[in-house]
């Protein structure tokens, strides 16, 4: 299957980043968000940070000039129906996700792919509500998307060995390396990163040392590129609490509960 027209639902960072390496890579691109404006406005943005490459010297205005005529804002899941590919980059919440999944599967055509940028739900669970379970796969994309090489493949139960071959040379001509990982709550990465944010919570919160001191202990001490406090800010504390949450809820282990000062800040609203 060649993939030439993708779709992007969620016009945040996420789907800026996902919307961007697609345009660069030849792809057109349609990115559509609760509302029409709110996908203009996604565009807008993603035209202003390729303006700022090459003010940097760092992309060719004629390369920038083509990969924005690849992109458009789209009005609905409607105006996805003759994308080879939809990538879904909603909140990372299960009931959202089911939701757009249900929308799409009426919306584009019975052959194309619809994949999921989620960090943690069952792709499996996704891929019940769309209509065509053997055409979901999870595409983790790291962020920011557009510096980050690594993208997580996450095969459901009925996932088609056809999407995944289709998913993953997409993904290279991304430029991304990609992995494969089992549709087990956290996957490969966030199983691993996220107990090490939620200990630096921990660590804040039981007053081992101030923020600045627990994000220079690990960027030194374990060569880290960048702390863990400082990183979750860049997630989003709602990400990383919500992506917690599902860790603990689905392995059942309390290593994963989430920390009551990581909480506390997502309730006041301060999400990095």
């Amino acid at each position: 299957m060649k993939i030439q027209n993708l779709g992007v639902v969620g016009g945040g960072q996420m789907g800026q980043g996902i919307a961007q390496v697609a345009a660069q890579a030849g792809l057109n691109v349609t990115v559509v968000d609760v509302t029409p404006e709110l996908a203009q406005k996604a565009v807008a943005k993603l035209k202003t940070t390729l303006d700022r490459l090459v003010e940097k010297g760092k992309l060719p205005a004629a390369d920038r000039d083509a990969t924005l005529a690849r992109l458009r804002a789209g009005n609905s899941h409607a105006d996805l129906g003759e994308c080879d590919i939809v990538i879904e980059a909603a909140p990372e919440k299960e009931a959202l996700k089911l939701e757009v999944m249900a929308s799409l599967g009426k919306h584009t055509r019975p052959d194309a792919i619809l994949a999921s940028n989620t960090s943690s739900i069952s792709i499996t669970k996704l891929a019940s509500a769309s209509g065509r379970p053997d055409k979901v796969i999870g595409m983790h994309f790291m962020n920011p998307v557009p510096l980050m090489k690594l993208v997580e493949l996450v095969r459901g139960l009925p996932t088609s060995d056809a999407t995944f071959a289709a998913t993953q040379e997409l993904a290279a001509r991304f430029g991304k390396t990609t992995i494969a990982a089992r549709d087990v709550p956290g996957f490969i990465v966030n199983r691993v990163l996220i107990p090490l944010l939620n200990e630096a919570c921990y660590g804040l919160y039981e007053g081992l040392g101030t923020a600045a001191d627990i994000d220079t202990g690990v960027r030194l001490g374990l060569n880290h590129p960048m702390g863990p406090l400082e990183l979750a800010d860049l997630i989003g504390l709602d990400t990383v609490l919500a992506i917690a949450t599902v860790l603990h809820q689905e392995l059942g282990d309390d290593k994963y509960r989430p920390c009551p000062l990581l909480r506390q800040y997502v309730a006041a609203g301060w999400l990095g």
